[in-house]
Order: C-alpha cells, then sequence, then structure tokens
C-alpha cells in the first residue's frame, strides 16, 4: 500500500535480507551455514522471539564494514520508499557488533552515510535510534551510551529492544537519565511478551515518549485509559506478532479493538526481512485480515506522522499530514 507513512518501529538489522546476507559474506569472506539463499530463507521460520532472535544475531557476522551498513540501510530506503514511507525512525544495536569487534563508529558512520543522502535519493527523511540490549547489563548500556558520545549529531532518541521477559525496563533507569541529560528522545519495546506492568515502568521510571509494541496494554484497562487519555503512540507490528506467536493469527489481531478504544495506534514492520513484509506490507495484511477500511488506515498512517519526532520540523509534519489526507484509496 503507497499510502503516505511514517514508519516509527524498524530494526535495520532485522532488513538483512538473504541475497545481500551473501553478497556481504562473499565480500567478507564470512562462511553461512546456508548452501543458498533459499536454504537461508527457509531458515526465517521462528517458534518464539528467542529462536527468531539466534538467527538474527548470527547473521550479523556479514556486516562488518561502513560500506556494509551504509549498503544495508540504503536496501531498506529504497523498499520503504517503494512502499509509501515518507520518514523512517531507525532502530540500531551497537552492542550486537561492538561485541564482535566492530567499531561503534564503523556502525553509526555507515549508517549514517545512507541516511544523511536518502531524501534526496529516496524522498525519505529519517531519524537514528540507539537501542540497548535488555538481555545484556546496565552497565554495558552505559558504556555504549558513553561510546557513542562523539556521534550524537547523528542520533536522536534511545530504545530498548531484544529478549523482554526477566529483563524490566526498571533495570535501565539510570541510562535512560543520562540519555534525558543529552538530550535524546526515549522509546522503548514493552508488552508485546512482558506483561502490562512493563509498560507501566517504561512510562514511569524511563519517561519513554512511544511505546514500542505495547500490544498487551489490552489486558489492563485502567493502562488503556491512561494511554489513551495521554496520547501514547504505540508502534505495532502485526506480521511481526504473528511470526513470534504473540497472536496466533492476524485475523486474532486487537488492533481494532485497540483502534476501537482510542489508543494511538501505528503500523510497522520489525524486522520485515525475517517477517514477511515491509511497512506497506503490514498495511495491505491489516486491511485484509481485519476489514479495516480507508478512514481507518488514514487514521494509522495519520497517527504515524503525528507520533514521529519532527517537534523540530512541524512544516515537515503538516506537510507529511497533508499527503496522508489527499491520498486516494484504489
Amino acid at each position: 500500500m503507497h499510502l503516505p507513512k511514517a514508519e516509527l518501529h524498524l530494526h535495520i538489522e532485522g532488513t538483512l535480507e538473504p541475497e545481500l546476507a551473501f553478497a556481504l559474506a562473499e565480500r567478507n569472506g564470512v562462511t553461512l551455514p546456508y548452501a543458498t539463499t533459499e536454504e537461508l530463507r527457509a531458515a526465517y521460520q521462528f517458534d518464539d522471539l528467542q529462536s527468531f532472535l539466534d538467527l538474527y544475531y548470527a547473521l550479523m557476522a556479514v556486516l562488518r564494514t561502513e560500506d556494509d551498513f551504509a549498503e544495508l540501510a540504503d536496501a531498506y530506503l529504497a523498499r520503504a520508499a517503494a512502499q509509501g514511507v515518507r520518514h523512517a525512525e531507525i532502530f540500531f544495536d551497537p552492542q550486537a557488533h561492538t561485541a564482535r569487534g566492530v567499531p561503534i563508529g564503523t556502525v553509526i558512520e555507515g549508517l549514517g552515510r545512507a541516511l544523511e543522502r536518502s531524501e534526496e535519493t529516496h524522498g525519505v527523511s529519517t531519524q537514528l535510534i540507539l537501542c540497548f540490549l535488555r538481555d545484556l547489563s546496565a552497565e554495558s548500556a552505559l558504556g555504549t551510551l558513553d561510546a557513542a558520545k562523539p556521534y550524537l549529531h547523528r542520533i536522536s532518541a534511545v530504545g530498548l529492544v531484544s529478549a523482554e521477559v526477566g529483563h524490566p525496563p526498571a533495570k535501565f533507569r539510570e541510562v535512560y537519565e543520562a540519555a534525558t541529560a543529552l538530550g535524546l528522545r526515549k522509546v522503548a519495546h514493552a508488552g508485546e511478551e512482558g506483561p502490562p506492568e512493563y509498560i507501566r515502568e517504561a512510562l514511569d521510571i524511563l519517561g519513554v515518549e512511544r511505546v514500542d509494541h505495547g500490544l498487551r496494554c489490552m489486558e489492563d484497562p485502567e493502562l488503556v485509559t491512561r494511554l489513551v487519555a495521554d496520547r501514547v503512540p504505540l508502534t505495532l507490528c502485526p506480521l511481526s506478532n504473528v511470526r513470534l506467536r504473540t497472536v496466533d493469527k492476524l485475523t486474532d489481531h486487537p488492533l481494532p479493538a485497540m483502534l476501537a478504544a482510542g489508543l494511538h495506534c501505528t503500523v510497522n514492520s520489525d524486522d520485515p526481512a525475517y517477517f514477511g513484509g515491509y511497512a506497506g506490507d503490514n498495511f495491505d495484511a491489516v486491511r485484509d485480515a481485519l476489514a479495516l477500511d480507508p478512514e481507518q488506515l488514514r487514521t494509522l498512517a495519520r497517527n504515524s506522522f503525528e507520533a514521529a519526532f519532527l517537534d523540530h520540523d512541524e512544516e515537515r509534519r503538516a506537510r507529511y499530514l497533508a499527503e496522508v489526507e489527499a491520498y486516494a484509496f484504489d
């Protein structure tokens, strides 16, 4: 679907398509445990979040140089633009790269090269969100933020990602306080696998402005009331929810109920190479599976631009919103 939209929940490492993985592996002398791209794509089947993460981190071995990261981001931006994305706020996981010997500057400068030419090349404005791996220590997160300080001109916000259960947001209070002091915006994954209480912690302890996923808020009516009253954006990822078994099938997804409740929902792709679709594909999927009408789809697109970190450029936000209102559905 080409409806203009912002993508606010996108892991750049999760856009690594099998063809690019093999090309980078050959370039960097990395041997993948798969004979063909077809065999690798067949491996993109998961029982749960952890089985996905195991493959996700293993394939990162092909990413070594600035050129690799620039090529990865450029490939995503081309696909996103073709599906109507006009603005993308992109997550990256520096700890997953520094742990295998890739300097944080290599990651950020490589991604930054693609992002700084994105508007001219793809017509997509961008921001970069540095994410902490929640299954690592809080000290590691603090060290990562410190290492990123020379590159803060390229970073808009911080986020919290990876396996949620057993790693509550409160664990990262100190690093979020440090990020606030540096003037960075704040988001966090909460309420995907973790309970509604994790959403409360993300809001009250970390001070996040958006909740990534947030699906399980529906189990807590008081929390829903609060999220509606405060207009807290939720960056939902429907195809991801199905592939990771958070939702059994797309027709069971609570998105219609969430919209009916007045929640500030957006639709995003999460890790599209692994989960079967980019942003427009997710819009198509929820339209078809959940019988969303054009105005509901327009609301989701409008919400995405309203939730974007574009406070510094309200003229741009207004322009994007006007594109949403002018869009003619087939």
